[in-house]
Formats: structure tokens, sequence, C-alpha cells
């Protein structure tokens, strides 16, 4: 299921005029030492938020009457893919607009739309949403983080790891326990990023995505007021990750995918100019079938998630084939991302070269998100 359900009053001429403007923002704003600087600084500045917001990159989805645009997943898409092409993973506006997002817009109150949705267009709000824990990873049934309702307020103490946007996030959508009654007892609380109690650990020592601030959370008597629960009842946290979901994996798909073509691009190039045996690598009839390889795949991958695409913005991307999209093409990307390293010999092992940064950037996309082996176990369920 989807928050987009029915068809998009925007036509392929918008999206690619959306592209184009998107393009040129980019290329003006995101230049590649800027690109290096987030990276060796771990966090992109918040005055690149406020700029995104200035130009339309943020809350893409979010509807007209909340100042959003109203977009469609088309529109997320070409912001990853040219994200992709750029070698800006790190930057966590698609987890902003794509991921997070959709919970406000799908399962929020008129009262917490007209509160938060602004202010996330704006970019007065940057988004998180905090699901993964010290001693569970995949397994949001096992969270312990617990949140108790003591007269209008609700009263939160757990911790969080790993949590995308965790230095800068303004609002964080918190996983957590609200009673002990299995999955049935799991629900979404909003807590703003100023409330007593809560404090943001360090911005973790990643191997890739660096300029990706990625934090622990601590919930210390958090209180919150009763207003904040997403959703009209408590305990429907589960039901509402498992609908949101889909999107979301579909999205590191899309992520993938555009990693893999970047790294074939930039060893096409480098096959051309690079000389061994009196030759350019690219006549070698092994660098020509190893590349022939991924470009198939990479061609298949693209098919599929356009074909996913249309699912979900109709509303009906089903988990298991969202899984499958997920599974394969993140699987394919890291395979497609290590042959294009290795053309490269010696300088691809080299952090000066893109190439070395995509092998590292590629390799979370088979564990966020759900694992690999989740992916198959839900695959598995519909045998």
């Amino acid at each position: 299921m989807s928050v987009q359900a029915g068809p998009s009053a925007y036509t392929q001429e918008d999206i690619d005029l959306f592209r184009e403007g998107l393009s040129k923002f980019l290329d003006a704003e995101c230049a590649p030492e800027k690109i290096e600087s987030w990276n060796r600084n771990k966090i992109v500045e918040r005055e690149m938020w406020t700029k995104g917001a200035e130009f339309g990159l943020l809350g893409l989805s979010v509807p007209e009457a909340y100042g959003g645009m109203g977009a469609d997943f088309r529109h997320e898409r070409v912001l990853i893919e040219e994200f992709g092409a750029r070698g800006m993973e790190g930057w966590g506006v698609p987890l902003h607009n794509m991921i997070v997002a959709p919970y406000l817009i799908a399962f929020g109150s008129e009262e917490q739309k007209q509160k938060w949705l602004p202010g996330v267009v704006s970019g007065e709000i940057v988004l998180a949403i905090a699901m993964t824990e010290p001693g569970t990873g995949s397994d949001l049934q096992g969270i312990r983080t617990r949140a108790r309702l003591e007269g209008d307020e609700w009263v939160l103490n757990g911790q969080k790891t790993f949590i995308s946007n965790g230095q800068t996030a303004d609002l964080i959508l918190v996983v957590c326990r609200t009673s002990d009654n299995g999955s049935r007892g799991i629900s979404l609380i909003a807590v703003e990023g100023d409330r007593p109690g809560f404090t943001r650990g360090r911005n973790l020592d990643k191997m890739g995505r660096a300029a990706q601030d990625t934090s622990e959370l601590f919930f210390e008597d958090v209180r919150v007021p009763a207003a904040n629960l997403i959703g009209e009842v408590e305990g429907k946290g589960f039901g509402q990750l498992m609908q949101m979901l889909p999107q979301e994996r579909l999205g590191i798909a899309a992520m993938g995918l555009a990693i893999l073509e970047r790294a074939l691009k930039l060893t096409v190039d480098y096959t051309r100019e690079r000389h061994a045996f009196g030759k350019p690598l690219m006549e070698f009839q092994n660098t020509q079938f190893t590349l022939a390889d991924i470009k198939a795949k990479a061609v298949i991958a693209r098919s599929f998630i356009d074909a996913c695409t249309e699912k979900l913005i109709r509303g009906q991307l089903d988990a298991a084939t969202a899984s499958i999209a997920k599974l394969w093409i993140t699987e394919t990307e890291l395979e497609g991302v290590n042959k294009c390293l290795q053309l490269f010999g010696g300088y691809g092992y080299m952090n000066e070269y893109p190439i070395a940064q995509l092998y590292k950037d590629a390799r979370i996309d088979t564990i966020h998100g759900g694992a690999s082996e989740v992916m198959k176990i839900l695959i598995a369920r519909t045998l």
C-alpha cells in the first residue's frame, strides 16, 4: 500500500523540467570541493538545507495545502538519481522527503500536519526516524525503548543507534513500545530535538556515506505532549511501519542503481583512457564482457524500478515486490561496483578516486532498510 493512490497529476514533461532545474541547482551549489568538505566534516552544513528549501528540494511529496508541491515518487527518484550522479548520497534529503515525511502525511492528525509540515518544506524542521537499537537491527518487534502515558504527556526512555540525520534533526519519529502487547504494543511518537532529557551521542564514524550524520540518540524521561503520538490511538506503529517500508526499500534500490550507473560511467571513461600492454583497457575482451554484464543488469534494474514506481503511485506496491527490488538491485550494485573497482587496478584502492568512495558508499545498501537476509525471509513467505 502507498500514500500515493491513484493517477498522478504530473506529466513526464513536468518530471523532466524538475530534473533540469534540479541539475542546474546542484551543479551551482554542490561543487565537488563542497561535497568533499561534507565527507571530511561528516555532516552537511545547515545552510545547505536552507538553500535546498529555497529551491524547493525539501518535502517534495508534502501536499500544497501545507506548502509542498504534492509531488509523487518519480520526483523522489529524480532527486536520488541526481544525488547519486554526483556522489551526494550523504546528504539526507531523500530520508527527510521520501522516508520520514510520508508518515506525517499519511498518519498525522490535521493539527500535526499544520504544526510540522510547513517547517519540513521550509527547512526549519529536518526529519529523522529512530528505529534501530543497539540490541536490535531489522527485528523491529524486539525494540526496548518505552513510552508510558502520564496524564497528558508521554514519557520516553531508551536508546537508539545508527540514526541518519541524527545530529541535524529537529523532529524525530521514535519507534517505541507503549505496551507489552507484541507488535500491537509499538507506537510512533514525535520528539522535538530540544526536549529536556533528549541527548545526541557521537556522530558515528562509518565506512562510507561519510557526509551523512549518523548518530546515537538517548531518551531519559523525555516528556512530550500526548498529541505527539502519530495516529489516532497507540499501538498502531508496527502497521504504519509495514505500510511505509515498501517505499523506503524501493528508494534504497533506486539509490543502489544510481551508484551502480555512476560506477559504470566512471569505469567506461577510465578504461578508454588507461593503457596496458600497448592498448586501452577497453579493447580487452575481459573489460568489454565485464562492463557489458554490468550494463545489462543496470538496464534490467531500471526497468524493474520503473514498474515498481508505477505500482507505488497507484498504491499497489506490496512488501514482497519491494523486497525483491531491494534484494536483487542492492546485491547487484555491490557486485557491479566491486567489478568496476577491479578494472581500476591499484588506483581503485586510492581514496582520491571516486570509485573507491562509491565502493564504500555502496556497502550499506544491502544492510539498511532491512538486510538482504530479511528480504529473503519476506519473499519466502509468499512461496
